[in-house]
């Protein structure tokens, strides 16, 4: 059976995560927090270190960055349309992990398309994983009624470098 019969085995995006790590509180998680509501529209949660390491000077439950999760489908569409353009709309296959979901960064806010640089903020890069999903895996999360997904269910790593691929142009570099 063929996705373009049953819609329930067409793939799509749950939810895209922006992150960004800077290591400390302070002045520089603050412009690391505006440049995540220039980018999505969206007020960032803070990110707090689960560990102590006094190499790096955190202390466990201190916040060291902060991130978005975007699942509103049109404004994640925009994102990851000017996400990909910042790179080129080129990934190595390795940014494909084994249940289909993409993972990438972008080197600095100022290769999206419509945002200049502002020498008040500074550079900051930023993480961005995408989530691919079936229809009907919320079954795996829900709390009511959990049940296991069939692994035939699953979006595998070839089937989500393809969707990509159809539905934002994105060419994969091959190891």
């Amino acid at each position: 059976m063929s996705s373009s019969k049953n819609p329930m085995l067409e793939p799509r995006i749950t939810k895209v995560t922006v992150n960004i790590g800077v290591g400390e509180s302070g002045e520089r998680l603050l412009l690391a927090e505006r440049v995540l509501t220039l980018l999505t529209g969206m007020t960032p949660v803070r990110t707090i270190s689960r560990t102590t390491n006094r190499d790096l000077k955190v202390r466990e439950g201190s916040p060291i960055g902060c991130k978005v999760t975007m699942r509103d489908q049109e404004k994640i569409a925009v994102f990851l349309k000017n996400a990909l353009w910042a790179r080129d709309n080129t990934l190595p296959a390795y940014n494909f992990d084994a249940q289909g979901n993409l993972s990438f960064g972008v080197a600095d806010y100022t290769d999206f398309a419509e945002l200049k640089y502002d020498p008040e903020i500074g550079i900051y890069g930023m993480d961005i994983n995408v989530v691919l999903e079936r229809p009907g895996h919320r079954v795996s999360r829900r709390r009511k009624r959990k049940h296991s997904v069939n692994r035939s269910h699953w979006v595998s790593q070839s089937q989500s470098q393809d969707w990509f691929r159809e539905k934002f142009s994105l060419t994969i570099m091959e190891e």
